[in-house]
């Protein structure tokens, strides 16, 4: 009996190190796009493209299956990396995106919208992101929300929440409490960030602040993904708020 109860666990050790490795291990679509999991069924899509003044930047966002369906979070840079990480999700992973949400505006953002829309995937984002995008006269998201939007994905809870500005004035998180994740997309820098990066459009004044409501309503974070970078654990929030302090006394 002792016997079967050590093989047993040892059983149970070697399962959940494959587990572990399988989450670290990263699945090259192309030398642009990368899919890694960091849960079951939980996906990173990092794309690169070459922005000027920046070179090379690589963008984050995330994949949720369920039941053979799948949110977005974020596109990738452009339509066309968009629709070649749409169909390797048809093809390979045999999943249907019908839903993505926006964290922000920007193209690393919104810069496949078009090609999504086409396909006649529902858009959510924030309402400043949308009455942002039509002033910019940009695809505009099909459905707009305020403050917060809780959406019941095939039984599974995600939530989309304002907490206020920062790296944009409409930039917004997205929980998944199930999964204990948080895509904090470019509000989150990450571990490795030394400044805040690109500020053309943040508010600085705003930006601590508004990562502090976010750590006073998410006691239980256990993977924060950032905008750009790899993603780590609840110790992104604070690094950010260090950041954003190290930059006002510039």
């Amino acid at each position: 009996m002792i016997k079967k109860t050590i093989v047993a666990a040892f059983l149970m050790v070697i399962a959940l190190y494959q587990v572990k490795a399988q989450c670290n291990t990263p699945v090259i679509i192309s030398n642009d796009i990368q899919l890694i999991a960091i849960k079951d069924s939980v996906y990173v899509h990092t794309t690169w493209y070459d922005v000027p003044n920046f070179g090379r930047v690589g963008a984050n966002g995330l994949i949720i299956i369920k039941n053979g369906e799948a949110i977005m979070v974020d596109t990738p840079w452009n339509n066309d990396q968009t629709k070649r990480l749409t169909q390797f999700i048809d093809d390979s992973l045999n999943v249907k995106v019908v839903k993505l949400i926006s964290g922000h505006y920007h193209d690393d953002c919104l810069g496949g919208l078009e090609y999504l829309k086409s396909r006649g995937v529902e858009s959510i984002a924030n309402s400043a992101t949308v009455a942002i995008c039509k002033k910019e006269g940009i695809p505009v998201p099909s459905t707009p929300f305020t403050d917060s939007l809780t959406i019941n994905f095939n039984g599974l809870q995600v939530e989309c929440r304002f907490f206020g500005g920062g790296h944009s004035s409409d930039n917004i998180t997205v929980w998944i409490p199930e999964k204990r994740v948080l895509f904090g997309g470019c509000l989150i820098k990450s571990a490795d960030a030394k400044n805040l990066g690109y500020t053309g459009e943040a508010v600085v004044d705003q930006w601590d602040s508004t990562v502090k409501k976010i750590i006073a309503k998410y006691n239980n974070i256990e993977v924060v993904v950032p905008g750009h970078g790899n993603y780590g654990d609840s110790r992104l929030l604070t690094h950010t708020i260090d950041l954003v302090e190290k930059f006002r006394l510039k």
